[in-house]
């Protein structure tokens, strides 16, 4: 076996987990807000920190002031289902899948709601044919592939003037990448992603159009309670002004808003898109140099810059799950990188969280060791 040398930099933080994903840097708990936590969220300070939750998602986000935004249970999958019951049934369903989370919600569609969609999959690495998809139908999509790391460069395959609705799943991409809300109509994540949040609540932002589906669309199955966005044919107003469907954690709440507070403070959506792009850089600077690493997006302007996938370009081991395996594990024994193998589902490779509360140095110093770990395990 021969000897590698090992790097002579470590990344000062090893976390790069695309899930719960690191708090953002100079977090405290104790900065937490304390007066909050024991009391009821129905009272008028629980509902005033919830709407002050909601107001700086908006502002941050830049979402429209036309459009509604909820804080809703069971993370970002509780607020994909919540919309796809909720809206779907009323138009012709289209289904965009290319990982493992836009694969389920076409499971969902198909077998639990029994709809008759029709499915335009791609595999990991690629986006479907956007150009064949009817946007006059329903269309549900990912916009940021969190397992595969491909991504949507943009809006323009949506029209404008579609007559059916947009579904977005968007839990990797917000605060990361540029949302076009006039093409989005219900959109969901959580916070846990790109703001480093605490995991379980889900956000779900809604257009004009959505609530007009809403109050004039009744779906053909039963709605179970945490699913109902609406009451005698109106929209349920509160749920977006802080009266949660149920009981939220105020803790995560109070993490979540100091969060925010850190996103106001770099410069808002452009400074978070700034660190994540700086991060994806330091990855492909690497990759450039290193042919036995390459993308698991084939396309330069699909790669996302959250949850950066590679895979390993070796003929001998590209296809090792094995491999991959033990390359993560030799990175997590020696203490510089947590949770970085590829999804369960995904071809086999390695996961790097680059969201904006990952240093760009950390990354930077990541790279090496994982050349390391590549040549030492080539080598066993």
């Amino acid at each position: 076996m021969t000897d590698h040398p090992i790097p002579a930099t470590r990344p000062a933080d090893p976390r790069f987990s695309s899930g719960p994903c690191k708090k953002y840097p100079g977090f405290d708990p104790a900065r937490l807000r304390s007066d909050v936590l024991g009391r009821s969220h129905r009272a008028a300070l629980g509902k005033a920190r919830l709407q002050a939750a909601i107001d700086g998602t908006r502002e941050i986000l830049g979402v429209p002031e036309t459009y509604r935004i909820g804080i809703v249970p069971a993370s970002d999958t509780g607020a994909v289902e919540m919309a796809m019951w909720s809206l779907l049934g009323a138009r012709p369903v289209e289904m965009l899948a290319w990982e493992s989370f836009g694969a389920g919600w076409v499971t969902d569609v198909l077998k639990q709601l029994r709809l008759a969609a029709r499915v335009h999959a791609a595999p990991y690495g690629r986006l479907p044919d956007l150009a064949a998809v009817d946007w006059d139908a329903d269309v549900v999509f990912t916009w940021n592939g969190t397992t595969s790391g491909v991504r949507l460069p943009n809006g323009d395959a949506i029209p404008a003037n579609r007559a059916g609705l947009t579904i977005c799943d968007a839990t990797s991409a917000a605060f990361a990448q540029r949302l076009p809300w006039d093409k989005l109509d219900a959109t969901t994540f959580s916070w846990q992603k790109v703001l480093g949040g605490e995991a379980a609540h889900g956000v779900l932002i809604l257009s004009p159009r959505a609530v007009e589906r809403l109050e004039s669309h009744v779906p053909p199955w039963p709605m179970p309670k945490i699913f109902r966005l609406t009451k005698g044919g109106k929209l349920i107003d509160g749920l977006f002004r802080g009266e949660t469907i149920n009981t939220p954690s105020m803790l995560c709440v109070e993490d979540y808003l100091t969060a925010l507070d850190w996103a106001r403070r770099i410069g808002g959506l452009d400074g978070l898109r700034e660190r994540a792009n700086a991060n994806l850089a330091a990855v492909q600077a690497y990759v450039a140099d290193n042919r036995w690493l390459a993308f698991l997006a084939e396309a330069p302007e699909t790669r996302s810059n959250t949850s950066v996938c590679l895979r390993f370009a070796d003929p001998a081991v590209a296809e090792d799950a094995g491999f991959a395996k033990r390359v993560a594990s030799r990175l997590e024994a020696e203490g510089v990188a947590h949770d970085i193998g590829a999804y369960r589902d995904a071809p086999p490779g390695l996961r790097i969280w680059c969201g904006a509360t990952v240093e760009t140095a950390d990354i930077a110093a990541l790279m090496p060791w994982i050349g390391w770990a590549y040549a030492t395990e080539r080598a066993a």
